[in-house]
């Protein structure tokens, strides 16, 4: 029970507190956590002595903090706990609460290296039967290992902000083109952030995960179909990925999914042995995605057949090393439905398949002006809910 109004029975109540950044008042951006709908200014509670960080909460990313490590997030999140639910903290912390709506959130930290994987099986066996109809959908390796990319991170921005369509090269009958995108599409992923960095030539193994991953954002991996189907051979995603990937505002600590974690997908043929994670958990995010506010799919986190311990293992065997505020994101979350897909190149079978909106409108890639917002919610603690936020973004016309 915590004495802030309203956020008692809340996805954000203190079960959860996630981080984030935000600017208010003509100030600079600083660090809060959400409760309710109030976000705690932590940079304020620092400042008054209420907790100690070593003035890691007065800065303006959470980077300083990511750093400190599994031990000192757990002190710093109970001693939150404590002021939000003491009746004897309330005077001194409740001026410090500023109401959601009054406020504008800023990128939680700032990105060091991206990578996105390619970790659902029914995403890849989908577009395996989209692109190659007449061979097997998954390529022979995908199940040895998470398949991955290394993005952009310079265009990783905070949910909210529009997305500039890209241009680039795509294949017509008479060759290639130059213009705007024409298959402009989403990918509903789940991103996690590395606080504590590794050294040049460490292998990260799997059950270290916790002590490295501070949280979890949701991530819409905005993706130029066209563009990417043209020039991914032999290298794989370039220009059809790298001009924006948007996350969510709130960075969702590990603590607050203590009970999310469920049996992901046996994995066969077994995996090698740096891969194999005991127990081998996923996470069970439930996510949603909105296309200009009508539900188009839902799709579940829980099929994921790699899990974010394998991922991190993979991304690091080879000796790369991790920093802090690097982000890894899962791949297109799908499940087994059409309604339950992570892309609208699935949900719509190619474009082949249009579909209709709440306004009679039908769609079958995004067209200037739409609006996509993915959410997701986790099981808490005693049948409460744990809110991840939104990732949102709409698109703008390209620049030409």
């Amino acid at each position: 029970m915590t004495w802030v109004e309203g956020a008692t029975g809340s996805p954000y109540g203190v079960h959860n507190l996630p981080y984030g950044v935000f600017t208010h008042g003509g100030r600079g951006p600083r660090i809060g956590t959400r409760v309710g709908d109030f976000v705690l200014d932590l940079d304020g509670a620092e400042a008054a002595d209420l907790i100690l960080a070593g003035g890691a909460l007065r800065q303006p990313t959470l980077n300083a903090f990511l750093r400190l490590g599994r031990a000192q997030w757990a002190a710093v999140r109970q001693r939150i706990i404590e002021l939000l639910t003491e009746p004897e903290h309330r005077p001194a912390v409740q001026p410090l609460l500023i109401p959601v709506a009054e406020v504008e959130m800023a990128l939680p930290f700032e990105v060091g290296d991206y990578v996105d994987f390619y970790s659902s099986e029914h995403h890849a066996a989908n577009v395996g039967r989209i692109f190659r109809p007449n061979q097997p959908p998954l390529l022979p390796n995908w199940k040895h290992l998470p398949i991955g990319y290394h993005g952009r991170a310079g265009t990783v921005v905070v949910s909210g902000t529009p997305i500039t369509r890209p241009c680039g090269q795509r294949s017509t009958p008479d060759g290639p083109v130059y213009g705007p995108s024409i298959r402009l599409d989403i990918e509903a992923e789940v991103g996690f952030v590395v606080g504590v960095p590794s050294a040049l030539g460490e292998r990260v193994p799997v059950d270290r995960f916790a002590e490295h991953v501070f949280g979890v954002v949701l991530v819409n991996d905005w993706s130029a179909r066209d563009i990417q189907a043209w020039e991914y051979q032999p290298l794989g995603p370039f220009l059809g990925k790298s001009f924006a990937t948007s996350i969510s505002p709130w960075v969702v600590p590990l603590d607050a999914l203590a009970h999310a974690w469920t049996p992901a997908p046996v994995q066969d043929p077994p995996v090698l042995d740096y891969l194999r994670d005991e127990p081998h958990l996923g996470l069970d995010l439930r996510l949603a995605v909105d296309w200009n506010g009508t539900r188009v799919s839902e799709p579940p986190f829980s099929t994921m057949y790699w899990t974010p311990a394998q991922q991190l293992a993979h991304l690091t065997v080879n000796g790369a090393s991790l920093r802090t505020g690097d982000l890894y994101a899962s791949g297109t979350v799908s499940g087994e439905r059409r309604d339950q897909v992570g892309s609208f190149l699935e949900l719509t079978w190619g474009g082949r398949e249009p579909v209709r909106l709440a306004d009679g409108s039908t769609r079958t890639f995004l067209e200037d002006g739409d609006t996509v917002t993915i959410s997701a919610t986790a099981p808490g603690p005693d049948g409460a809910t744990v809110a991840l936020g939104e990732v949102t973004g709409t698109i703008l016309p390209a620049a030409v």
